[in-house]
């Protein structure tokens, strides 16, 4: 350890925010677009020597200026860091760093999970977490479903449409089981529990069909960090190979064969995404299948326009996007949260 210590950079101080982000575009980084602590080390004259954030339970940002490598400063933010994170009662701690920077946490006590190379590297402080994970999704299946390869889906599903229940029955009628992952990330309009509620009662008349929490191991593309990659298709690249990459040990783990994802006629991102995963997937043995969007008057259905719909109080004219299971949810009393926020909200239109 070194001789300084780290003290929280207030979202007030101007300088200390100035110097934050002049640290990171020196060590070729930007600020991330999603933090809610930040952290720094300052010598005596006030000169920021380290930074560091937090988002959640990840730890982001984290650069130590180049004249001050090699004096402990890391270990000192990250220490740090770590310590706040656990009096707000978060144990289990993700980071995702640099190839070239990975070296660094592990004598912090974090350990690697996955990289793609050349580019990331996703970490985290126990060393038996991932394999935990996969046995405990293990657990939530049906009692000898393994011994059958299956299907994945993973799903937002903010809320769940039509253009979900497609897909859903399409992986339901041409697989012996299904796992449907919803992402357990709560950072969409429609929160998860009433996402995981909506896709429950939709996924039902499918005995062929688990549906499971994504856990932590599963990301949005809306917490994704991208402070280090140098443009938005980069980042939507390289989040959708970790996440292959990633899923290709949970196929392992579950005997998953193959996974469906809908096609994209809206979405630049998303085609990437896809299109990422199909360059990972099928060298892995995991057959990838990209459905064409269900339509509805002529248009592929989208949970963007449904949000909008919902957002103009046109409730009634959900009906023809969504499954009765959703629209029974959203216009009774558990839903009545969810509308509310999709009502409040000043931006809806998104993926």
């Amino acid at each position: 350890m070194s001789e300084y210590f780290a003290s929280e950079i207030s979202p007030r101080n101007k300088r200390a925010q100035a110097q934050m982000d002049a640290l990171l575009r020196a060590e070729g980084i930007m600020r991330d677009r999603n933090l809610s602590y930040s952290a720094g080390i300052f010598s005596d004259d006030g000169e920021m020597l380290a930074t560091g954030s937090i988002f959640e339970n990840t730890l982001r940002c984290m650069a130590v200026s180049s004249a001050h490598r090699g004096e402990g400063l890391m270990a000192d933010i990250v220490a740090h860091l770590v310590q706040v994170q656990m009096e707000r009662g978060n144990t289990h701690l993700f980071l995702y760093t640099k190839c070239d920077s990975a070296k660094f946490f592990a004598p912090c006590g974090f350990y690697e999970i996955a990289r793609v190379d050349g580019r990331l590297v996703f970490m985290e402080n126990r060393r038996d977490g991932f394999d935990r994970y996969l046995r405990q999704l293990a657990a939530q299946l049906p009692e000898g479903s393994l011994d059958t390869p299956g299907a994945a889906l993973v799903m937002n599903c903010n809320p769940f449409t039509n253009g979900h229940a497609y897909l859903l029955e399409r992986a339901a009628g041409e697989n012996a089981r299904v796992v449907l992952f919803v992402l357990s990330e709560d950072r969409s309009l429609v929160p998860f529990a009433d996402r995981l509620a909506m896709v429950q009662a939709a996924a039902a008349k499918y005995p062929n069909v688990t549906v499971v929490s994504s856990g932590s191991y599963m990301i949005s593309s809306a917490t994704f960090p991208s402070y280090f990659l140098k443009d938005d298709e980069l980042v939507t690249r390289t989040h959708a190979q970790l996440d292959a990459t990633l899923f290709t040990r949970i196929a392992s783990a579950l005997n998953l064969a193959c996974r469906y994802v809908g096609d994209e006629p809206f979405s630049a991102a998303t085609r990437t995404y896809n299109e990422a995963l199909g360059a990972v997937l099928p060298p892995s043995g995991i057959a990838l299948h990209v459905i064409p969007r269900r339509e509805e008057g002529g248009a592929p259905i989208s949970a963007s326009h449904v949000r909008q719909l919902i957002h103009d109080g046109r409730m009634e004219d959900i009906r023809p996007f969504v499954p009765e299971t959703t629209y029974a949810y959203l216009t009774g009393p558990q839903g009545a949260a969810a509308v509310a926020r999709i009502r409040a909200s000043q931006d809806v239109i998104h993926h």
